[in-house]
């Protein structure tokens, strides 16, 4: 299975960090969001990955090529305007292909075990989705969540946690360099009854503010991950 890492994203709200490095690279525990999952994903056996930029994509460019990974096919989709999140899978999906894909938020710490999720058959749904507890900042959740399937009800609800298995076929309506989010056609295909989902209760950090980095960091430090 291919994967693609989305880090076009500005980071307005870690600013101003993200003035001068790119959300993607901020260092947690000694080691960049993006290396963190590029090392989940070699491990999963996942060997091509798609990574977009947008924002300081300089930055991203320059930081693969000083730490190669031989064993990965990293190709980068460099956005001179970002494209939002299913703009920009929309933009590379002639190399992601017709199979489904790992797709990542690299604004997310998570340590699911994607080796399973990349073995994870779609069969006619468009997505799985992994979902979180509902944190502080999200209290009411995003989708409900019912066996495995993933709906917009009342109860239980969840968060989506910026990781999932991707369909192709959910972005197939975006003409390439057409700027689209991902939420709206999530919200459509959950409607449709066409999204299946797990409920991940291990550690999550959604690193979106200065706050939420912090507490990133202080929980790999209480696990000596430096």
């Amino acid at each position: 299975m291919k994967a693609m890492v989305l880090a076009a994203g500005r980071g307005e709200r870690l600013r101003p960090l993200t003035d001068r490095v790119p959300k993607a690279l901020i260092e947690a525990g000694g080691r960049t969001l993006l290396d963190r999952h590029l090392d989940r994903l070699e491990a999963a056996g996942v060997r091509e990955i798609v990574i977009n930029a947008a924002h300081l994509a300089e930055r991203i460019v320059a930081h693969l090529r000083a730490h190669p990974r031989p064993a990965l096919e990293i190709a980068l989709s460099i956005e001179p305007e970002a494209l939002e999140t299913a703009g920009g899978i929309a933009n590379v999906i002639a190399r992601l292909g017709s199979a489904p894909f790992l797709l990542l938020n690299a604004d997310v710490y998570c340590e699911i075990d994607l080796s399973v999720l990349c073995a994870h058959p779609l069969d006619h749904d468009l997505a799985h989705l992994v979902l979180v507890p509902n944190p502080e900042h999200r209290p009411e959740g995003d989708f409900s969540l019912l066996g495995d399937r993933v709906g917009l009800g009342s109860a239980p609800r969840y968060t989506y946690g910026g990781i999932a298995v991707m369909s192709p076929r959910l972005v197939a309506g975006i003409s390439t360099g057409e700027k689209t989010p991902l939420a709206p056609l999530l919200r459509a295909a959950a409607a449709d009854g066409r999204i299946s989902g797990e409920l991940y209760a291990g550690a999550w950090f959604d690193v979106g503010t200065a706050e939420r980095f912090a507490a990133l960091e202080a929980y790999l430090d209480a696990c000596h991950d430096r």
